[in-house]
């Protein structure tokens, strides 16, 4: 096998993995489109709650906790932004 196949196939699994993570935003979009906010809310603040307790336990560089942190703020801008364009 040489490095071209190896690359072919890393490239092919990424590119489903990306799929599959876009499928399953789309799903978590219509669940949350289809119920209310109380009974979505707890369940993704446990999830994120989850993943920052991983990311602290894995024990991440300052530099990779700020990056996490900085595109946490930009979701909530983004978030906020989007609300104040709805309205």
């Amino acid at each position: 096998m040489n490095d071209s196949n190896v690359r072919e196939r890393l490239d092919e699994k990424h590119e489903t993995d990306r799929e599959r993570r876009i499928e399953a935003i789309k799903r978590w979009v219509e669940y949350i489109e289809s119920e209310p906010a109380e009974t979505w809310g707890p369940q993704q603040n446990a999830i994120v709650n989850d993943q920052l307790d991983a990311a602290q336990s894995a024990q991440i560089s300052a530099s990779h906790r700020q990056h996490v942190t900085d595109v946490a703020t930009e979701i909530m801008d983004a978030r906020a932004e989007s609300d104040d364009n709805s309205n």
